[in-house]
């Protein structure tokens, strides 16, 4: 990931801003002088599907255009306003310019207006991509023109109102909530009235925090989504609300005190507006495709990475090294690869020492257990907590200094572990996990490591003085670069190590995804967590990067490996021999369970769809029903139906128009021949259904 010196605006003067669009204006094809003609609709800018319209007082609205349809997604609104002790919303328009432009991004057409608001000028940029023709990006800018200082307490973009579509039932919207929050909500969920979310992308809980800085709102027709494109974390907020049953609200918006002295300036964050048809699938999709041009790219799994993992975890932190031993034959025989010894094998969080009554002759005892892990044919993983250290540690007593330390000099508590933050900008903070990567991989052997924690997705400002920090908030543009080193210090000791990062039901940071090679349902509170989370994760890192649907003891009833299986996920269990244990739970593996691993495990070896390529712009996760996934792989495809109950017809979507041969792939029964781009299928089923449709 490229560092902050990017070509986006900061807080800069108005000379630096000049330059800035020098830099990024690379060449003029066309420019037009002044418009005198400034009525409502004709200030506007459009690409192949958007198209951005402002009125005299700079209020603006967007229209979607797909299918030769055009549609108002709702009024003209103050979408970017500014606060000082009051709000500015009106702005006059008093002048306009269309050009071409290139930049990193791309070609396209950008529009430029200027409005005045007593002593405050706003100049806000709009550009439209050629290869982003369903996205406008915005680029605002505030001038102080006036003889006194002011201050800027917050600013606003794409604040926006959405109408609901005309005589459709409810919900009338669902939508994609990005913030992270200690209840771990659903990442999507259905409007209604009176909900609002702020998906605040800083610390919502002492320990909860971060996401990725998009919300997307969407009706049965067509959606918008809106967000934030600098390269780095930032501390704004996504709210969303619906005021009443008839409307939505969405907005990017950022709060802190910003002096402006006559004749200043400053930019906002660069921010998004986007259309699509759908889900928010491929909002999130365009949104990948557009940092991949600052430098994001996903990491490289191993080949092996795809193997089902059994994890130590349903034995506890009191596990014992014997129970893994004696449960090795067992996982073997039922055919998983990956074998991840979980929370338990430390003396504590933080010191990362070898727990001596489990281990007693110490680093050669956990040697010999990774050995006894690659001799019965498996690849070893083990658990990790980074960034975080209990008070008692030794590290804390010799190294305080390393602490995270909140505005009024106290530490801050990562709950699950009793812990401290570390803070992740101290450069001897990343030299220890550096040597704790190496320890593990190279001296113990582990092929793996499971990152885990929610203190992971983000962490608060940091105000220890011992670290010399720039702004409080370099902790927090510092996290991605904390695991592209844990990241790349794995990959240069052991090539093709395996990076699972679990980051415990929070709402999965983007900028921390280039920097591991595993993601995971993390924590699910159900099937379909599992569901939304993969449909969310494949659309912001693609298919090469392995989805782990995490223990199927976190799905409905325990043992709904259709909901990993079924769109593509990596499948895994925490099962426990009952023998081995004194207290007995959803963990065990009865007879009837082990019956149903060896089926399941056996249906996803022979399908990988794993391998898969998740087509997620098929089916409308909200409004389709039943819930569909599909999956293409080679000239098969792979449909999952989930429902409670169903009855009826199924519509195959992404087909050629030739003849397929339908089978229920979970028990071998023939379904039929289907023919055409979209098939409809008579179906009865329970729970789920999982078809596979190949070409005759």
């Amino acid at each position: 990931m490229r560092s902050d010196n990017n070509l986006f605006p900061r807080l800069r003067t108005v000379t630096a801003a000049m330059l800035w669009i020098v830099v990024t204006t690379v060449f003029t094809a066309c420019s037009l002088a002044m418009v005198a003609d400034v009525s409502v609709g004709k200030t506007q800018i459009q690409g192949g599907n958007v198209r951005i319209e402002f009125d005299n007082h700079l209020r603006s609205r967007v229209v979607a255009r797909f299918d030769k349809k055009e549609t108002v997604l709702g009024p003209f609104t103050a979408s970017e306003t500014v606060t000082t002790e009051k709000p500015w919303t009106d702005f006059s328009l008093t002048s306009q310019k269309h050009e071409r432009t290139k930049d990193v991004f791309g070609e396209g057409d950008r529009l430029t207006v200027e409005g005045k608001a007593g002593e405050l000028k706003k100049t806000v940029t709009v550009t439209v991509y050629d290869d982003f023709p369903a996205m406008a990006f915005f680029d605002v800018q505030y001038t102080n023109t006036g003889t006194s200082k002011l201050t800027i307490k917050s600013w606003t973009n794409n604040a926006y109102t959405v109408n609901a579509q005309p005589n459709v039932g409810p919900p009338a919207f669902w939508s994609y909530q990005s913030g992270s929050y200690e209840k771990r909500p659903n990442w999507i969920l259905p409007l209604h009235a009176n909900f609002q979310q702020e998906n605040y992308q800083g610390m919502n809980a002492d320990d909860y925090g971060g996401g990725t800085p998009i919300i997307d709102v969407w009706r049965r027709d067509v959606g918008i989504a809106v967000g934030h494109v600098e390269p780095r974390p930032k501390l704004v907020s996504l709210p969303v609300s619906m005021p009443d049953a008839a409307h939505a609200t969405i907005a990017v918006r950022f709060t802190k005190n910003i002096s402006l002295s006559p004749g200043e300036s400053f930019h906002t964050f660069r921010t998004f507006v986007a259309v699509h048809q759908g889900d928010y699938f491929r909002a999130l999709a365009d949104y990948r495709r557009l940092m991949m041009k600052q430098g994001f790219q996903m990491a490289t799994a191993p080949d092996d990475a795809f193997g089902a993992i059994w994890c130590a975890w349903g034995y506890g932190r009191k596990v014992q090294p014997q129970q893994v031993y004696d449960s090795l034959p067992t996982a073997k025989r039922l055919g998983f690869r990956w074998v991840t010894l979980d929370d338990g094998w430390q003396n504590n969080v933080g010191d990362w020492q070898l727990d001596p009554k489990k281990f007693p002759n110490g680093d050669a005892d956990m040697k010999a257990l990774v050995d006894r892990i690659h001799q019965e044919g498996f690849k070893a993983q083990l658990w990790w907590s980074p960034l975080s250290a209990v008070p008692d540690s030794q590290l804390l007593r010799d190294h305080p200094d390393y602490e995270l330390l909140n505005q009024d000099g106290s530490t801050r508590k990562v709950s699950w572990w009793d812990s401290y933050y570390l803070c992740p900008a101290n450069r001897r903070v990343v030299e220890y996990h550096q040597a704790l990567v190496r320890k593990i991989l190279v001296d113990w052997g582990f092929d793996g490591l499971k990152l885990d924690g929610q203190h992971m997705n983000g962490v608060p400002a940091c105000y220890n003085p011992a670290h010399h920090h720039a702004q409080p908030e370099d902790s927090v543009e510092a996290l991605p670069d904390f695991f592209k080193a844990i990241y790349e210090t794995a990959q240069a000791v052991k090539p093709g190590t395996l990076v699972e990062f679990c980051p415990c039901g929070t709402a999965f940071s983007f900028f921390t995804m280039p920097h591991f090679n595993m993601s995971v349902a993390s924590d699910p509170r159900g099937s379909f967590q599992i569901r939304s989370k993969a449909k969310t994760l494949k659309a912001l890192m693609g298919d090469n990067v392995p989805f782990f649907g995490d223990h199927v003891e976190l799905s409905d009833g325990g043992n709904d490996f259709a909901s990993t299986v079924g769109v593509g996920g990596v499948v895994g269990t925490q099962f426990v021999l009952p023998s081995l244990v004194t207290k007995h739970g959803k963990s065990d593996l009865t007879p009837e369970r082990e019956k149903e691993f060896e089926k399941w495990l056996r249906i996803y070896r022979e399908k990988m769809l794993s391998r898969g390529q998740y087509l997620g712009q098929l089916y409308d996760i909200g409004f389709d029903v039943p819930e569909t996934h599909a999956i293409r792989k080679g000239h098969a495809m792979y449909y999952a139906f989930f429902a409670k109950q169903w009855k009826g017809p199924v519509e195959l979507r992404g087909l050629e128009d030739r003849t397929y041969s339908v089978v229920d792939y979970v028990t071998g029964k023939s379904l039929g021949t289907v023919s055409g781009h979209s098939a409809h299928l008579p179906v009865e089923f329970d729970g789920n259904l999982l078809v596979e449709v190949q070409p005759q």
